[in-house]
């Protein structure tokens, strides 16, 4: 079972330059919630599987609790949490974007991804080679 979270948009201060810090600017994030089990499937009760409402809340938390310089930091952090607070998830795919990065270039954003896995080789590190950009 894999539950999603598409286009959650936060206001935060992340960023290298101090500008960023100071300001803020708006971040997108996606995330992909996996399931081993979903009792949920069969019982229709919330208590069986994820609350994504709750999901959402600590993600908007976390992300404007504190600032990250790299947009790495912040998503191993968020997939991190995610990992800790909701025994029930598995697996978390999360996907960070700057929609409007500082850079004299016109994209439609940057961003970083990156999977971190419960029970995974390290202990519950995530793995540094599953932090990517995409």
């Amino acid at each position: 079972m894999e539950i999603n979270i598409d286009g959650l948009e936060v206001f935060a201060h992340h960023g290298w330059l101090p500008e960023e810090r100071e300001h803020g600017q708006l971040f997108r994030f996606d995330l992909r919630l996996t399931l081993t089990e979903c009792l949920a499937c069969s019982s229709d009760d919330i208590a069986s599987t994820v609350d994504y409402a709750a999901v959402i809340d600590l993600l908007v938390a976390a992300a404007t609790a504190r600032t990250y310089f790299l947009l790495e930091k912040l998503a191993a952090v968020l997939a991190e949490m995610v990992i800790n607070e909701f025994p029930v998830v598995d697996r978390v795919w999360i996907r960070v974007t700057k929609p409007s990065p500082p850079i004299p270039h016109s994209v439609d954003g940057v961003s970083v991804s990156l999977e971190r896995i419960r029970g995974g080789e390290g202990s519950g590190a995530i793995d540094p080679s599953s932090c990517g950009r995409d």
